[in-house]
C-alpha cells in the first residue's frame, strides 16, 4: 500500500519514511507541493560571521554587476537573457506558490534592471554595492525575486550542499539533469548529478540554509519609505508619487539608506520556519480558553480553535513539527482539527511510530462539555496508515467514565489508542512549558501510561 498518498502536506522527508526534525537540520525541509514561505535575504551572506557566506555574497554582488557591465558593453542581448533565466529558481520553492512553479521576468523587466547601470552614474562606475536594492530602483522587483536571483546564481553551491545533505541524512537521490549558471564564463550550463527529486513530478530540489532565510529582505522599499525617506523629505501626496523615479535621481539617499541599515546589521537574524509563542503568550491563551463557554454560541468553537491551535503547536514543538490546521482529506468530507509531523526525536514518539504506526499525529479539538462515544468514533474513522492507530481530542473536560470505557473497548477491540486530554492537561503543559525543566509532551505520554493500565493486556 502506497502509505505516502496519506500524508497531510508532505515534506520531502516523510515521502520517504526519513524522520527529520527542522530544529535539528541545517536545512529549510522542502514541501513536496508547495513553496515554503521564506526568502533568501542576500543581506544575511553579507553580515554573516561565516567566511563562507560573506565569500558567496561577493560572488552573487560580483555576478551581478559583471551582468550590468556586460550590457553596457554591448552584450545587452546575452546579459537579458542570463537575467531573464535565472529570475526563477523552482528548485529551492521558496515563496507562496502552491505548486512550487513560478514564472520568470519578461526580456523588458530584465532591460529595465540592467539599464540602471547605464542610466546612473555611480551604478556604472561601481557597480551595486547590494543588487538587493533594485526593488528601490524597478518596478515589479520584489523580495521573491531577488530570492530568486540569488538561488540561481548561487546555484552550483546549492547543489554541492544539497548533495552533501542528502548524504549525511540518507534522502533519496536521482540522477537528473540540471541547468545553472556557469558563473565563470557567464552562460547557462546544463550538468546530470544525483539530487533529491519530487517522485510524482520529478522536479528537482535544491537545499537552502536556514540562516539565509528571511520573511523579507533587510533592504526593503517600506522599510526605506516609510522609516528613512519620510524623516528626510517633506512633500504632498505620498501615495501618489513615483517614488522609483525619485529613487533614480536621487540615488545618494538610497545610498545614506544602505550605510544606515548596515549599521544595524547585527539586528538581521534569520527568520525560523516555526516560531514559538513566548510564556507570557502562552499563558494568555491559556486564560482566553478556560473563560470560553462550551460549545458554539457566540463562535466559542472557533475562538477555542483559534487560540488552541498556536498553543498547542509551540508547547510540542520541537518533538513535533505542526504540519497545518483544519485539513480537509481528498474527499472533502472528513476534517483534522490539527496535524502533525512524527519526527520520533522523543522516545515516546518513536514508540508511536513503533507500535501505532503513526507518521503523522492528529488531534481533535472539541469545545464541548461532554466528548461523547460518536466524537471517539469520528476520530476513529480519521486514523489511516499515516496516522496509524493512535490521536488525541483535546477538550474541555474530564470525560466520563462510559466514555473512556469505550475507547478501552476500541484498543481491546481493534488496538487503537484515543487519548482524551482535557483543560486541566492543558494547564499543567503550559506549567511545564514556562518551567523550562521538562517537556510539555510528557504530558501525553503521562496520558499514554495512565491508559495503558487501565487497558486488559
Amino acid at each position: 500500500m502506497d502509505e505516502s498518498k496519506y500524508l497531510v502536506r508532505p515534506r520531502l522527508n516523510d515521502y520517504y519514511g526519513i524522520f527529520l526534525s527542522q530544529a535539528k537540520v541545517d536545512f529549510a525541509i522542502p514541501f513536496l507541493d508547495e513553496d515554503i514561505p521564506l526568502y533568501v535575504d542576500p543581506f544575511r551572506l553579507w553580515q554573516s560571521p561565516s567566511y563562507q557566506d560573506n565569500g558567496l555574497y561577493v560572488l552573487f554582488k560580483g555576478v551581478f554587476n559583471r551582468l550590468g557591465k556586460m550590457y553596457v558593453e554591448g552584450e545587452k542581448t546575452k546579459a537579458i537573457e542570463i537575467l531573464r533565466r535565472i529570475s526563477e529558481c523552482n528548485e529551492v520553492g521558496l515563496g507562496n506558490s502552491k505548486s512550487r512553479n513560478g514564472k520568470r521576468i519578461g526580456g523588458g523587466l530584465a532591460k529595465d534592471i540592467l539599464s540602471l547601470y547605464e542610466n546612473i552614474q555611480v551604478i556604472n562606475m561601481y557597480g551595486l554595492e547590494h543588487p538587493e536594492v533594485i526593488q528601490l530602483l524597478v518596478n515589479g522587483i520584489s523580495k521573491d525575486r531577488i530570492s530568486d536571483i540569488v538561488s540561481n546564481m548561487l546555484g552550483s553551491f546549492l547543489v554541492d550542499y544539497t548533495i552533501q545533505e542528502c548524504r549525511q541524512y540518507g534522502i533519496p537521490t536521482e540522477k537528473c539533469e540540471i541547468e545553472y549558471l556557469d558563473v565563470k564564463n557567464m552562460n547557462m550550463k546544463k550538468e546530470s548529478c544525483e539530487l533529491p527529486v519530487n517522485p510524482k513530478s520529478k522536479q528537482v530540489f535544491w537545499f537552502v540554509p536556514k540562516r539565509w532565510l528571511r520573511k523579507t529582505m533587510w533592504l526593503n522599499d517600506d522599510d526605506y519609505l516609510n522609516h528613512y525617506l519620510v524623516n528626510r523629505i517633506e512633500y504632498l501626496g505620498r501615495e501618489e508619487m513615483d517614488i522609483v523615479t525619485f529613487n533614480r535621481q536621487n540615488y545618494s539617499m538610497v545610498t545614506e539608506y544602505i550605510r544606515a541599515k548596515e549599521k544595524t546589521a547585527v539586528d538581521c537574524k534569520n527568520d525560523p520556519l516555526f516560531g514559538q509563542i513566548p510564556v507570557l503568550s502562552a499563558k494568555r491563551k491559556l486564560s482566553a480558553i478556560k473563560k470560553l463557554p462550551t460549545g458554539k454560541e457566540d463562535n466559542a468553537d472557533k475562538k477555542y480553535e483559534a487560540e488552541l491551535c498556536p498553543l498547542l503547536a509551540s508547547l510540542l514543538y520541537p518533538h513535533l513539527d505542526f504540519a497545518q490546521p483544519q485539513s480537509r482529506t481528498e474527499s472533502g468530507t472528513q476534517i483534522r482539527d490539527l496535524v502533525f509531523y512524527n519526527n520520533t526525536s522523543y522516545e515516546f514518539l518513536n514508540d508511536m511510530k513503533e507500535k501505532f504506526g503513526s507518521r503523522q499525529l492528529v488531534v481533535e479539538l472539541k469545545n464541548v462539555d461532554e466528548v461523547t462515544k460518536e466524537h471517539i468514533n469520528q476520530l476513529n474513522r480519521y486514523l489511516n496508515p499515516v496516522f496509524g492507530s493512535f490521536g488525541i481530542i483535546m477538550t474541555r473536560n474530564k470525560p466520563k467514565r462510559s466514555v473512556m470505557q469505550h475507547t478501552i473497548d476500541l484498543w481491546s477491540g481493534q488496538r487503537k489508542c484515543i487519548l482524551i486530554l482535557d483543560d486541566s492537561d492543558l494547564e499543567l503543559m503550559v506549567k511545564v512549558f514556562e518551567s523550562k525543566q521538562r517537556d510539555p509532551i510528557e504530558v501525553i505520554k503521562m496520558k499514554y501510561v495512565e491508559f495503558t493500565r487501565k487497558c486488559p493486556a
